[in-house]
């Protein structure tokens, strides 16, 4: 992932010592480390960049994002739609 992609938190685990999750980006899941955001939750949406959520934000905000991605044809190819994650 190149851009910062909004995502909501679907599953929060910890894998080698370290706290990880699974961030649904409008039907993409993906593995995101959540070492930076301790405070997040399931149900939060959050901003990862490669591959790290790196600030928490609101649904509003998410949703307007990813609709302005998808309309760009940019989310699939940002998310490598190819290599998902099971829910």
């Amino acid at each position: 992932m190149c851009l910062g992609i909004p995502g909501k938190v679907v599953e929060i685990y910890e894998a080698a010592g370290a706290r990880m999750g699974k961030v649904d980006f409008d039907g993409i899941v993906k593995e995101v480390c959540l070492a930076y955001l301790p405070e997040i939750q399931v149900g939060d949406y959050t901003i990862v960049h490669v591959g790290f959520a790196i600030t928490r934000l609101d649904e509003t905000s998410a949703r307007e994002t990813l609709t302005m991605f998808h309309r760009m044809g940019i989310l699939e190819e940002e998310l490598n739609a190819g290599e998902e994650v099971s829910p």
